[in-house]
């Protein structure tokens, strides 16, 4: 099966009978386009609404036991719309029924939302001449609502060696007994992703309505240059800070099995797109990073206290004050006799004052202060380690640019640097790393 390409089509790219064309031109386009994977229904304009939406309203005034005629007959007209625009020869008036009765018998949450996908599947299924197979059948969670990827990857194997070609509906699976149960929002870049590795796809292409990742947030930076080629490590890092094209979860499976990812966008078929591999030292870099990405609210706790190097167990007494409060820590920058933990700041939220003086009762310390309001910026990127003077070019150019770097932290591996500054030097700092490492290197 090496040949065998699985493609996942997101909801704006089902939207309509234009998009459905769309779609259906770029599978035909190429015999090794076997397995789809489509979403339900996004907005066809910006004020419109997602089916999956439309499902979870109505079931909602359903599950009261309110007439919810209104709600349904809104979202069989979306589907039978679209099979009308098509021309094709198809009815869903079973498929309608059978859910009707399944919201007033309430049949949950997760199987309203999943109907979305099931009926968008049925359509371009018989729109492009594919076999339909229900993702009930193939794709399984445990009792505890945990995904089984030994199972999924074992029926659906079996089940697809039987088809050359099918439309397999993302988002969702079942329970043992028989329930339907969703992946989280995004979920339908997991099925794609679990259903390449059952066939042991050559690459895994994920369509969506961009084409591919850039190296910055376009909302700060005006018109960021797209990027090529990145690794699981580096998508990692930069997902971490906020960066949102793929669904994190959709990693896993394709990496473990070595499988690419192609980020392309269906309204640009022609455009490269990002390939998402495992290892990249073989292909070159255009800029010395791969991309910039980071977030506001975090806070920072400074502890100092002299002769803390030779203090045994100093740094676990004050990680443990933050586990008893339920708080997580997302970087730890040190130096001799002082300790930075920054911690989200919604989770700190309401337990200053307390947490301060736990801290203050375990460590014993000589000051300790609290800095609110700090953002994150992770530099990312695999050229980093192969270029000499990367972190003074970052520093240098925060420097110019006026902004005070409240907290730094380079990994071990060289492949990222994250610095901390003030929100309100936040799109300034994120602005200015953008023109050093890739205004300067166009």
């Amino acid at each position: 099966m090496a040949d065998i390409k699985v493609v996942k089509f997101g909801g704006s790219s089902l939207a309509d009978a234009n998009q459905f064309r769309k779609v259906a031109d770029i599978i035909l386009a190429e015999k090794e386009r076997r397995y789809v994977v489509p979403s339900a229904p996004g907005k066809r304009f910006p004020e419109d609404t997602k089916v999956t939406d439309m499902l979870y309203a109505c079931y909602e005034i359903a599950s009261k036991g309110e007439n919810f005629t209104d709600a349904f007959e809104a979202i069989k007209e979306r589907y039978n719309g679209i099979i009308r625009d098509l021309g094709i020869d198809l009815s869903l008036e079973s498929e309608f029924e059978t859910i009707r009765q399944c919201f007033i018998g309430r049949a949950g949450r997760d199987y309203a939302a999943s109907r979305g996908e099931y009926l968008n599947g049925i359509i371009l299924a018989k729109y492009i001449n594919y076999s339909f197979v229900d993702s009930a059948e193939v794709i399984f969670f445990d009792d505890n609502g945990s995904f089984n990827l030994e199972r999924t990857t074992k029926v659906l194997a079996e089940r697809l060696s039987t088809l050359e070609r099918a439309v397999i509906p993302g988002f969702y699976g079942s329970m043992p007994n028989d329930t339907i149960k969703t992946f989280s929002r995004g979920g339908s870049d997991i099925t794609g992703s679990i259903v390449a590795r059952a066939v042991n796809a050559a690459i895994y292409e994920n369509w969506t309505d961009v084409s591919g990742f850039l190296v910055a947030d376009p909302r700060i930076i005006d018109n960021p240059e797209p990027i090529t080629t990145i690794t699981y490590r580096e998508l990692r890092e930069l997902s971490y800070m906020g960066a949102t094209v793929l669904h994190e979860d959709a990693i896993f499976p394709v990496r473990t099995a070595g499988i690419p990812i192609n980020i392309k966008n269906t309204n640009d078929p022609d455009a490269p797109g990002t390939l998402i591999v495992a290892n990249a030292d073989n292909v070159p870099t255009r800029y010395t990073i791969t991309g910039i990405a980071g977030k506001k609210g975090f806070c920072a706790i400074t502890v100092e206290k002299d002769m803390m190097n030779s203090e045994l167990g100093f740094g676990r007494k004050l990680l443990k004050v933050l586990e008893k409060n339920n708080i997580s820590f997302e970087h730890l920058p040190s130096g001799i006799d002082t300790m930075s933990v920054i911690v989200n700041q919604s989770t700190f939220a309401g337990k200053e004052e307390k947490l301060l003086r736990e801290i203050r009762e375990a460590v014993s310390p000589d000051h300790i202060e609290l800095d609110q309001n700090i953002a994150l910026i992770a530099v990312v990127g695999r050229g980093m380690r192969k270029t000499r003077g990367t972190a003074g070019r970052l520093f240098s150019a925060l420097a110019h640019a006026r902004v005070n770097v409240k907290m730094i932290d380079q990994g071990s591996s060289e492949l990222n640097i994250i610095v901390g500054v003030a929100e309100d030097d936040f799109e300034t700092a994120m602005r200015c790393i953008y023109d050093i490492f890739v205004t300067t290197e166009i």
